[in-house]
């Protein structure tokens, strides 16, 4: 009975702990798209910001699209798009704090 319940505590941690990189590398996905889709010719970083939470609302949900910036910098001297995604990181099922930021860069295309 204790083995029991030891084994499914330890499997119910392993799910979540997976649930949790799984969302992870969804919004890493997610903010490099945008950041690609707004290094395009033509494009600007609000380009970028609408493709990555249309994104995360169709992978996800719309409670992880809620803070989504996108910026030009310049690294090393090259032009580059940035998208920063601020998510809950779900801790008990698909609920947790907003403690998961992640990023994604693409170079600008030279008009």
């Amino acid at each position: 009975m204790l083995v029991g319940g030891l084994v499914v505590l330890l499997f119910a941690t392993i799910v979540q702990l997976a649930l949790a990189v799984h969302v992870r590398n969804l919004l890493v996905d997610c903010a490099g798209q945008g950041a690609r889709y707004a290094a395009q010719a033509g494009h600007v970083p609000q380009d970028g910001v609408a493709r990555t939470v249309e994104l995360i609302d169709a992978t996800l949900s719309s409670a992880y699209s809620g803070d989504v910036v996108a910026r030009r910098t310049v690294v090393d001297g090259v032009d580059e798009v940035e998208v920063e995604v601020t998510a809950p990181l779900p801790v008990l099922g698909l609920v947790g704090p907003a403690a998961l930021t992640v990023r994604g860069h693409a170079l600008v295309e030279a008009p």
